[in-house]
């Protein structure tokens, strides 16, 4: 494939300075309209089978993965074809055939294919919000904002490499012409989660191709089809056969494979600590035949804490906890998971959080209620169970029980433990759903201590009207992503470079000046004149 075959692909310049995709407003009646739309015609969609795409061939499978939607067990979203061990090396011959020409192709046409998508997505954004929502269980707001960060990346990752082509070496050495080049890698295996099933997957899986990469994408068994969704815009927007290849699969199988395949020149994957772990492990392994150490991209989780001081605006702390704990039933690696409150203002905190959880809806997405679904029966039952731990080591302030549902949802009431030891289960292990812990300390010495007390290291958030208590913690609050008089979730792609540090990974920094570097090696080319 020559620079003149691509299809559909011109280059153009962005126009203008980066700016987020802006949240809408669906207390709007045009607005909510809109939304009702989307999700009336995409319900029509449900149930349709999709197919592996595999060097642009599509490929049907003996064994399928069923997508259902969480809020309605017995409704199936998309039935997926199911890529088995003899798909990876199809996908990898698919993938090292595509990268010999797409790695040549002008990063402005690279970049001009993000920007066309992210035109596309803009263009349907309601629908791929109604995919969302029955996918996953988000909310309209939840949904919205997956798909504007979609849109986001999409257009930052753009920019950033259009960018990064302009890179120079620091000084010119006399005598000689001096060149750095930000070269692609090779082929990479991405692995995205199921909670952020758009942005995160859409994330990964650009940042690789304009940069110049081929990539397998094996998307969450819980969220195939939104990624399918995607592979229908690329297209659209003028993705050549090969560059991307759409494989669900199992991990144990078919991720494993090309995890550990000599061809696989790194892996980006985004979800819990124990998968991310392993495939590090199974990285560093070099196999016959592999010349290079392959790179490991790895976000994987955290136990995030927002600490409230007794100077800070206790109202504004109660709005930030019970946001960040309870956005999308706590299903973010973001979330708040654990509040430390110091002493003076405990009682009266409790109290106000309390009072905001007891407001909280909780239902079918499609209704649009605060608070839908946990993705999964295994989610469910997982939660459950920290809930019976919950009840053993601290003193239950709201919810703590399933809630039944003529559909079959997998509903949990938003559920608050108070007087939660530091060393306890439910302040150590990262649950990943609509649980809260709320731990009393005396000081801000011993809350900065506590809320360093875990194996993670994502986000937190400390609320004080301190100046020299904001500044300690902006040293010492040892975290990814902090933030100051205000809620630890909703990071905003080239504002909030997102990436944390311990077991939450490798820091990777997604949405941010570096993150582009992470799928590229430099090289320097120095010409005597």
């Amino acid at each position: 494939m020559s620079y003149s075959s691509v299809p559909n692909i011109e280059p153009r310049s962005p126009q203008g300075d980066f700016v987020n995709e802006p949240f809408e407003n669906f207390s709007l009646p045009q607005t909510a309209r809109a939304m009702e739309s989307a999700l009336a015609a995409v319900r029509s969609q449900l149930g349709r089978e999709y197919d592996l795409i595999i060097g642009g061939h599509r490929i049907r499978t003996v064994g399928k993965i069923r997508s259902i939607n969480p809020a309605r067990p017995a409704e199936v979203v998309g039935i997926h074809q199911k890529a088995e061990l003899e798909h990876a090396q199809l996908a990898m011959d698919a993938a090292l055939k595509a990268f010999e020409s797409w790695s040549r192709v002008p990063v402005a046409v690279r970049a001009s294919l993000l920007f066309r998508a992210a035109e596309i997505i803009r263009e349907r954004k309601f629908e791929f919000c109604a995919w969302l929502t029955f996918e996953v269980g988000k909310n309209w707001a939840e949904s919205d904002a997956d798909v504007g960060e979609t849109i986001d990346f999409l257009n930052f990752y753009a920019r950033e490499a259009l960018r990064l082509d302009k890179a120079t070496t620091p000084i010119q050495f006399p005598g000689e012409r001096n060149q750095l080049r930000y070269i692609p890698l090779g082929v990479g295996a991405v692995i995205p989660p199921w909670n952020f099933p758009f942005a995160i997957m859409a994330g990964m899986t650009v940042a690789s191709i304009v940069t110049g990469n081929t990539v397998i994408l094996k998307p969450s068994s819980d969220s195939p089809t939104i990624a399918a969704r995607f592979m229908e815009v690329l297209e659209e927007a003028g993705l050549p056969d090969g560059v991307v290849n759409f494989c669900p699969g199992s991990g144990a199988t078919f991720g494993n494979a090309i995890v550990e395949h000599p061809k696989t020149r790194f892996i980006a994957f985004t979800g819990s600590k124990a998968v991310g772990l392993d495939i590090h492990e199974k990285s560093a392994r070099t196999q016959p035949g592999q010349i290079w150490i392959k790179r490991t991209i790895l976000e994987m989780g955290g136990k995030d804490s927002i600490l409230v001081c007794a100077d800070a605006d206790i109202d504004a702390a109660a709005d930030g906890i019970v946001a960040s704990a309870f956005g999308f039933s706590g299903q973010k690696c973001s979330a708040c998971s654990r509040a430390i409150i110091e002493a003076p203002v405990y009682d009266t905190l409790v109290d106000k959080i309390r009072e905001r959880v007891a407001k909280l809806s909780v239902g079918d997405p499609a209704t649009n209620p605060n608070m839908g679904p946990v993705i999964n029966k295994a989610a469910y039952e997982s939660h459950l169970d920290y809930i019976t731990i919950g009840n053993r080591e601290g003193r239950l302030i709201s919810g703590g029980a399933p809630i039944e549902n003529a559909d079959g949802g997998y509903l949990i009431a938003p559920t608050v433990f108070a007087d939660i030891a530091p060393d306890a289960r439910l302040s150590q292990e990262e649950i990943f759903g609509p649980v809260l812990a709320l731990i009393k300390v005396s000081d801000f010495a011993e809350g900065l201590a506590v809320a360093n007390n875990t194996e993670y290291g994502l986000t937190g958030a400390i609320y004080s009207s301190d100046r020299a208590k904001l500044d300690h913690a902006s040293r010492d609050f040892h975290v990814g992503n902090l933030y100051l008089n205000r809620k630890c979730t909703g990071a905003m792609v080239g504002a909030h470079p997102f990436g944390g540090f311990n077991m939450s990974g490798t820091d990777s920094k997604a949405g941010g000046p570096d993150y582009l570097l992470l799928f590229t090696q430099a090289k320097s080319i120095a010409e005597k004149l």
